[in-house]
C-alpha cells in the first residue's frame, strides 16, 4: 500500500515586489530571485527573513547553490555574480553574456560551470581560476542547461529541442525533441531525464537511446518547474504547476512505470518556480575547490573547446589590463562594493519609499 504524505504550509513570507523568477535552496537557506531585481535570502533553520542582496538590475533569472559556502546568480542584466555565502558578500561579479543569463549549472564537482543566455552562446566557465574558459556559439537563444550527477554529460535546451553533449568529446551525441516548449528539465539519474513544459504532461527519457520511456499526466495546466530528491527508501519528484497545484511523486525503480501521487496541495497561485529544502540533511560540498591546485578542468576544457562543424568555438577573450590579476571564486573579496552586501529588509524599504518620494518630485517639477 502506497505511504500518503501530507503538504502543510510551514513558513509564508510577502518580502518581494514583483514575481518570482529563481529559487535555490541549501542546508540552511532558501534564496529567492524576482523580476523586482533583488535577492532575499531566508534562514530556514528560525524561519525568518535574513536579508537581502541588491547587486544586479534587472530579473533574477537563475540561482544555484554550491554546498554552503557560494551561492551563484545570473540575471538579464548579463551578469553573473558568486556571493559568499557565509557573509553574503559579492566576491566576483562578471560580465558573462553580451545578452541577458538565461540559467546557469554547475558541475557536481564545482570546477566547471556552464551559462547560456540571448546572446546565443553556450559559456564554459572556470570556477578554479575564476575566469572564463570557453564561448560556443550555438545559433540559437538556449534558455536552459543542466548538468547531470555525475557530470559526464549536459543538456542545452533550445524551445523544444534537448541537445545532449558528452563532457569528454564536447559534442552532441543525440537529440530530443519533445511536443511543446520545455520549461524544466531533471536528471533522475545519469542517463533518464524528466522533461516538463508547456504543457501538462511529464515525459521521462533515456539519454542513451533517446527513447521516451513513460508519460504521465501531471497537472491540469502547464508545469512551471520540477525537482527530485532522494531519501531512504524513496526517490521522489515534486512538481509546481500554473494550475497552482504541487504535486509530489514517488518514483519505480523501472522508469518506464509512470510515479504513484504521494500527496497534493492547491496553493491558490500561479506558481513560477520550486525548491525543495530537506531538514538535516548534511551538505558535504562545502566550497569550490582552492585556485591553489593545479587546474584540473584543462583537459575537459580543450574538449569542450573542440570545434564541430557549422559552431564557433573560440577562447575567450583577454581582459583588459586592470582585471588580468587571477583572482579564486573560492577566496574573500577585498574590494567590497557598495551595492553588493546583504542589505536589511528594514533598510531595503527605506531606500525604496526614498527612491519613490524622489521620483514624485521630479515628475512634479517636469510639470
Amino acid at each position: 500500500m502506497l505511504e500518503q504524505w501530507t503538504l502543510v504550509a510551514d513558513f509564508t513570507h510577502h518580502a518581494h515586489t514583483a514575481s518570482l523568477s529563481a529559487v535555490a535552496v541549501n542546508s540552511r537557506f532558501v534564496v529567492t530571485g524576482s523580476k523586482d531585481e533583488t535577492i532575499h535570502i531566508y534562514d530556514m533553520k528560525k524561519k525568518i527573513e535574513h536579508g537581502a542582496l541588491v547587486h544586479h538590475s534587472g530579473t533574477i533569472t537563475c540561482l544555484k547553490f554550491y554546498g554552503n559556502r557560494h551561492l551563484i546568480s545570473g540575471a538579464e542584466d548579463g551578469l553573473i555574480c558568486i556571493w559568499d555565502a557565509k557573509k553574503w558578500e559579492c566576491l566576483k561579479s562578471i560580465k558573462a553574456h553580451k545578452g541577458q543569463v538565461t540559467f546557469l549549472s554547475i558541475h557536481p564537482s564545482g570546477k566547471l560551470a556552464l551559462s547560456v543566455g540571448t546572446d546565443k552562446t553556450l559559456r564554459t566557465w572556470n570556477l578554479v581560476e575564476g575566469r572564463s574558459a570557453f564561448i560556443k556559439n550555438i545559433k540559437q537563444n538556449a534558455h536552459i542547461v543542466e548538468w547531470s550527477p555525475r557530470g559526464e554529460q549536459y543538456v542545452v535546451i533550445i524551445q523544444n529541442k534537448i541537445d545532449i553533449y558528452q563532457l569528454d568529446t564536447a559534442s552532441i551525441s543525440g537529440t530530443i525533441t519533445n511536443e511543446k516548449r520545455i520549461s524544466s528539465v531533471k536528471f533522475l539519474s545519469e542517463s533518464v531525464l524528466a522533461v516538463a513544459g508547456d504543457e501538462e504532461v511529464i515525459r521521462f527519457f533515456d539519454c542513451d537511446s533517446l527513447v521516451c520511456l513513460c508519460e504521465f499526466k501531471a497537472h491540469e495546466n502547464r508545469v512551471k518547474d520540477m525537482f527530485s530528491f532522494e531519501i531512504p527508501e524513496q526517490h521522489v519528484i515534486v512538481t509546481a504547476s500554473s494550475d497552482g497545484f504541487i504535486k509530489m511523486w514517488k518514483l519505480e525503480q523501472d522508469k518506464k512505470v509512470p510515479p504513484s501521487l504521494l500527496c497534493e496541495v492547491n496553493t491558490k497561485a500561479r506558481l513560477t518556480c520550486l525548491g525543495v529544502w530537506l531538514d538535516k540533511v548534511p551538505d558535504t560540498k562545502e566550497s569550490f575547490p582552492p585556485a591553489a591546485e593545479p587546474s584540473p578542468v584543462s583537459k575537459e576544457q580543450s574538449k569542450i573547446g573542440k570545434k564541430e562543424p557549422g559552431d564557433t568555438v573560440y577562447k575567450e577573450e583577454k581582459q583588459s589590463k586592470p582585471n588580468t590579476k587571477k583572482r579564486s571564486l573560492a577566496g574573500d573579496s577585498k574590494k567590497a562594493t557598495k551595492e553588493s552586501g546583504l542589505v536589511s529588509t528594514k533598510k531595503r524599504k527605506m531606500v525604496e519609499m526614498l527612491e519613490k518620494k524622489r521620483k514624485k518630485k521630479k515628475i512634479k517639477i517636469m510639470q
